[in-house]
């Protein structure tokens, strides 16, 4: 059993005893200390919190227990039902709301579930705010209501429809030429919440051919949900074998979108962001962010274009702040999340598809055609598995050391920068392993990096 307590949220496995998973006791403790946490940043306000949940298979039994936390806590309580995290985001600020939880795991397996945190800006939490949650979890030190001032639950489900709306609404999203171009659109949505939005979306963008895989609600994941190659070989081979322009992929929450080509090769992930931004910055020039395990594609759109870019630590709330501190127009994370602030301040794989086919359409080229124009580098996706004993400080400063006649980047791990190529080592926020991001010009020498810091690992 697992239980990760970050600024990523309460994430772990459902079941076990108390402390070792996400169980009933810690659903509850740590909805109530989040509920406490609120109602101190608001005192003498009626706290109100949206919850939202995908459609994992435990995520009733979850929302369920949430919302009776929060409502035990004094707190009237929003469910928007099965909503995706970036409607979530946007639905705390749409009810004028305190905050909000938003139950899902993200791209974990079926036996994982969380609760991500959000602030009054629909926003997650930030560092010191996620530690006085887990801290007031931990000694309990907060206090349910009397029974005349318990919370009360009311339901709207209006959110998916509005959030398409807003999209819809934005001035970079063209629905007549996306009409036009008459896609023929392929869609995995791995059977949880974006089985309901993406058709819905795509339908008001005016794609008329959707070809539908995986998207019945029903969080029976249909194969590993993180959307990376290795799990996306059945749209692949739909792709390859009709005549779809373009593949949509979502992970269970739909904050990440990765896009597979006409010849059912991937986009990949990383470019997902870079062909998006390209698009933003052709119409409103500005500076970019994404994080440090990005791909310099990003980097070198972004200069072409005259502008700036710049890098923060991995971590939605990360780039969120740097984007803040920059005034940047639009950024990101390389795992297929983008950020359009005149949208919200959220990873969102709605607005990422509106945009990504404006692009498409009014390029007039297939998505091998559009790829190939970007700058051409290759990332390796590597990590290593965390035992109690690992000490995870001493690896980072053994590789600080061994490359320390290189560029050397510490605010989040290890980042060290070589002319013509990269490699991050960094302890993930939401799984117990080390990842090792490495990229080149080559799949062969990308991998070569990071075997190289596994073999200086290994010698630890």
């Amino acid at each position: 059993m697992s239980l990760i307590k970050s600024i990523s949220g309460i994430r772990g496995t459902i079941g076990g005893r108390s402390g070792d998973g996400l169980g009933g006791v810690d659903i509850v403790r740590f909805t109530s200390a989040y509920a406490e946490v609120m109602k101190r940043r608001n005192p003498g306000k009626k706290i109100k919190i949206v919850v939202g949940r995908d459609a994992r298979i435990s995520g009733e039994m979850v929302s369920k227990l949430v919302c009776g936390a929060l409502m035990a806590m004094g707190v009237d309580v929003i469910n928007i039902g099965l909503a995706t995290t970036p409607t979530t985001e946007i639905a705390v600020t749409g009810e004028g709301a305190q905050g909000g939880i938003i139950i899902t795991a993200s791209h974990n397996p079926t036996q994982w579930n969380a609760l991500k945190l959000l602030n009054a800006d629909g926003e997650f939490l930030n560092d010191a705010e996620g530690k006085e949650v887990i801290a007031l979890a931990e000694s309990e030190n907060f206090e349910f209501a009397e029974v005349y001032e318990l919370g009360q639950e009311y339901k709207n489900e209006t959110y998916n429809a509005r959030h398409i709306e807003m999209v819809l609404n934005l001035p970079l999203v063209d629905v007549d030429a996306i009409r036009k171009a008459d896609f023929t659109v392929a869609v995995d949505a791995v059977n949880s919440v974006g089985g309901i939005v993406i058709p819905q979306l795509l339908k008001a963008l005016g794609v008329k051919n959707i070809i539908e895989l995986n998207c019945e609600a029903n969080g029976k994941f249909a194969h590993t949900p993180e959307p990376i190659p290795e799990n996306l070989t059945q749209i692949s081979e739909v792709m390859r074998n009709s005549d779809a322009d373009c593949g949509i992929v979502v992970d269970p929450d739909v904050d990440r979108l990765a896009l597979v080509m006409e010849n059912g090769e991937m986009f990949v992930e990383e470019y997902t962001l870079v062909a998006v931004a390209d698009y933003v910055l052709s119409h409103t020039p500005g500076s970019t962010v994404s994080n440090l395990s990005s791909s310099r594609a990003l980097r070198d759109v972004t200069r072409a274009h005259g502008c700036e870019y710049n890098a923060a630590a991995v971590g939605e709330v990360n780039v969120v702040a740097k984007m803040k501190d920059t005034g940047a127009i639009i950024g990101g994370e390389g795992n297929g999340g983008v950020i359009y602030p005149e949208l919200h301040y959220g990873r969102d794989a709605l607005v990422g598809v509106a945009l990504f086919l404006t692009l498409l359409a009014k390029s007039g080229k297939k998505m091998t055609e559009l790829k190939a124009g970007y700058p051409q580098y290759a990332i390796a996706k590597n990590k290593i598995t965390l035992t109690p004993e690992v000490d995870v400080d001493a690896i980072l400063a053994a590789a600080k050391e061994h490359f320390k006649n290189e560029e050397i980047n510490d605010i989040d791990g290890v980042k060290i920068d070589f002319a013509d190529s990269w490699v991050h080592l960094r302890k993930s926020n939401t799984e117990p392993i080390i990842r090792i991001y490495s990229e080149a010009s080559s799949m062969e020498k990308a991998e070569a990096l990071a075997e190289e810091m596994k073999k200086l690992i290994a010698t630890l």
